[in-house]
């Protein structure tokens, strides 16, 4: 789907924490980071449980030079793998935070 049909399915009412992952996803893939961030953010408000919402969260505040925010969203996120037992996405997490880290010293 493109950013229309789903912005379309978000203004008919049908909103959730999938959909709006989905649209965040469109938009970090669009380079409008605010956009993806905005609906991001949403998507972990939901469900707050969600890692793979928290991993593209980072992402997109990384991408929009939020490095502090992409920090925070990862950390979360890392909490929410690890409380839901999703072993694959805290792990690329901890990865994304540990190169945050590298990226900060040099």
């Amino acid at each position: 789907m493109d950013v229309q049909q789903l912005e379309a399915m978000l203004a008919k009412g049908r909103d959730s924490s999938l959909l709006r992952l989905s649209l965040g996803k469109c938009y970090l893939d669009l380079a409008d980071y605010l956009q993806a961030i905005t609906h991001l953010a949403a998507s972990v408000e939901q469900d707050p449980g969600y890692s793979a919402a928290w991993k593209l969260l980072g992402k997109a505040h990384l991408e929009a030079g939020d490095l502090d925010a992409a920090q925070l969203a990862w950390e979360d996120g890392v909490a929410a793998a690890e409380k839901r037992g999703d072993v694959q996405a805290g792990k690329e997490m901890t990865v994304f935070l540990k190169r945050l880290d590298r990226k900060r010293l040099s």
